[in-house]
């Protein structure tokens, strides 16, 4: 099979959707690599390094998608890339396209085969494909919180983890999954007074014994959240409902209840979200205030530490990319149902039901074709 990689150009977005590792390990396999040229520049990786692995590199994204049979990317196709995608062709990379209706239309409309990283899915329930971007940006929310809560930066000017006879900051995390794992273990280790909240019990339970009591957890509920958000100098969103938009928790009522200087960092924005006073913003322009509350929610997070966040991408991306160009999509998604849960759309609809209905989309089970 033909591959292509194109350099991503989405606002900041320094990683790229495959190694020079990943190259040789397909070229090894009995595939065709195109690189755009200077695709991997903000990883680290340069073209000689990606030829020296055995891949072809191209000048323009226009010829990588012309001659490719599957696009490896990071993030969606933004709409100068739509043009470029024809029928038949594979996508593989994160879409969240219960957040993007636009796109969602032009794949069907082009009738490509797009798989997203982030519902692939094994019958444990776990994502993948999703974990190491989670742990980078669960980790990263925290060190942001951290800094905007700087008085140079806008905040209260509170160091997060006070001093020996001060307070340290409150921080608030909705969601004890990986995202909200990982704030914890950044926030509890600068020595924060931490409160997780989740539906989940067991989960709640396992994060009580790793913690050992240095993370207080609650039951999500409208009352456990408004207390907890009222008293927050930092609110991290880390909510996640597979392959559909994010539900609201946190409405403007509770965050105009925060005091001034205050920080949220809603990583569930890629999903639309689960603070209502949330927009996508963007690496250049990250933060803007409601209210005095700052808030930062920028949707690709990661994307600004790309030499940690591709390597772990690509070590969990390459293996559905081995079977999707040994296979192609029929064969690989028949012979493995995590990856069957990966397609979204197929033959000009929305076969992944969660997107379907969040969009208002008719959705159009998998037939092939």
């Amino acid at each position: 099979m033909i591959i292509g990689v194109p350099k991503e150009i989405k606002i900041s977005e320094n990683r790229v959707g495959m190694t020079e590792a990943g190259v040789r390990q397909l070229v090894k396999e009995g595939h065709k690599i195109f690189v755009e040229k200077d695709a991997g520049l903000g990883s680290g990786i340069s073209n000689g390094e990606y030829e020296k692995a055995g891949a072809t590199i191209l000048d323009t994204k226009k010829e990588v998608y012309a001659k490719a049979d599957m696009i490896m990317k990071v993030k969606e196709p933004l709409p100068d890339e739509y043009d470029l995608m024809r029928e038949n062709q594979i996508i593989y990379t994160y879409l969240h396209l219960a957040a993007e209706p636009k796109l969602t239309k032009v794949l069907c409309e082009r009738k490509v085969k797009a798989i997203a990283y982030e519902t692939i899915q094994p019958a444990d329930g776990s994502l993948p494909l999703l974990i190491p971007m989670s742990e980078v940006a669960g980790r990263m929310a925290t060190q942001i919180g951290a800094f905007y809560l700087q008085k140079d930066h806008g905040g209260k000017g509170i160091l997060l983890g006070g001093v020996t006879g001060v307070r340290p900051a409150k921080v608030t995390i909705i969601g004890g999954g990986v995202v909200g794992t990982n704030a914890a273990k950044m926030a509890v280790g600068l020595g924060a007074a931490v409160t997780v909240l989740d539906v989940n019990t067991k989960r709640l339970e396992y994060l009580d014994d790793i913690f050992q009591g240095r993370c207080m957890t609650l039951f999500s509920n409208t009352k456990n959240i408004e207390e907890s958000v009222r008293d927050s100098d930092l609110l991290i969103g880390g909510v996640l409902i597979t392959g559909h938009k994010a539900p609201t928790l946190v409405s403007k009522e509770m965050i105009s209840s925060m005091s001034k200087g205050s920080v949220v960092v809603d990583v569930a924005v890629d999903q639309g979200g689960c603070i209502e006073t949330c927009r996508p913003t963007s690496h250049q322009t990250p933060t803007y205030e409601i209210d005095g509350v700052i808030h930062y929610c920028v949707p690709n997070m990661p994307g600004v530490v790309p030499r940690t966040s591709t390597y772990a991408l690509t070590n969990v991306t390459l293996r559905y990319a081995s079977m999707l160009a040994a296979m192609g999509v029929e064969e690989a998604i028949a012979k493995d149902k995590a990856l069957m849960k990966g397609l979204n759309v197929y033959n000009g609809g929305v076969c992944y039901e969660p997107v379907a209905r969040d969009l208002h989309m008719e959705y159009k089970a998998y037939k092939p074709i």
